[in-house]
């Protein structure tokens, strides 16, 4: 469904992002992380159209530059890490704005852009707010909103850049949740970032580790999420448990050395 090969983005002499290549099936769930800095975000706005980018990008075969704008938005859905709400839309309105790629540039909602809206919300348990302003709900509650909004796109690829930052642990993991049965059930396949390994191992079907800018490791969880790596990409010294709903990555305390300080252990990049 969705396939990169080669994709790099320049901002001026500057690489963000260089000869990344990678592939997620229908229905699968492909999780990216690294540390801040490595060029998640950049990947997502490259994917999404919303950076220029080197090598090529195809949804269902069919790059951006072949299908336009509109043709892409039908195709591509985006959970932005922070998005612009405007604060006295109602849950419903904004979540109608999902459907803006499937009719004619201001073009009237249909009979069935309600009723696609409507069943979103009931399933994301937002039937009750769709009059509610936005700016009257909670952090976990505007990010189930926002994935409405890019569920009500029928998409078949969704996007979601760090959709878990800012939540608490039960939120962050209904979130996952929902979307991992929306996928299963719709063969939704879907690409997120995600900062908490631990959710990443336990949510994504395979891995990709960028570090400055290009793919360092990927495959199953339990072969990216070692100590070793996440000490070598992330600078962290950790434990690797095996939990009943999957990998656990529990920090492990590490001394400092008394003649290395934490402000030296920082500058110089090493794990702390």
């Amino acid at each position: 469904m969705l396939a990169l090969d080669g994709v790099g983005v320049r901002v001026g002499e500057t690489s963000l992002l260089h000869g990344v290549s990678l592939s997620v099936a229908p229905g699968g769930l492909l999780g990216v992380i690294g540390p801040n800095g490595a060029g998640k975000s950049t990947l997502v706005r490259a994917i999404v159209g919303l950076v220029a980018h080197d090598g090529t990008i195809r949804v269902a075969g069919r790059t951006a530059h072949q299908l336009g704008t509109r043709g892409w938005a039908r195709l591509v859905a985006y959970v932005p890490q922070r998005p612009v709400l405007p604060p006295a839309m109602t849950v419903a309105d904004y979540a109608l704005l999902g459907r803006a790629a499937h009719h004619a540039l201001l073009g009237a909602e249909t009979t069935r852009d309600r009723s696609v809206v409507g069943a979103v919300l009931e399933r994301l348990a937002l039937d009750r707010f769709r009059s509610r302003p936005l700016s009257e709900l909670s952090g976990g509650e505007v990010q189930r909103v926002v994935l409405a909004r890019a569920l009500a796109q029928e998409a078949p690829l969704l996007v979601m850049d760090e959709p878990t930052t800012g939540l608490d642990l039960g939120h962050s993991q209904l979130v996952l949740a929902l979307t991992d049965e929306l996928r299963r059930e719709r063969a939704l396949c879907v690409l997120c970032t995600l900062h908490d390994l631990t959710l990443a191992g336990q949510h994504a079907d395979e891995l990709v580790v960028l570090h400055r800018g290009g793919v360092a490791v990927a495959g199953r969880p339990d072969a990216v999420l070692t100590e070793a790596n996440v000490a070598r990409y992330f600078g962290a010294t950790v434990e690797i448990l095996a939990g009943s709903g999957g990998i656990v990555v529990a920090p492990a305390a590490r001394p400092v050395p008394p003649a290395l300080s934490v402000a030296t252990a920082i500058s110089e990049g090493r794990p702390r």
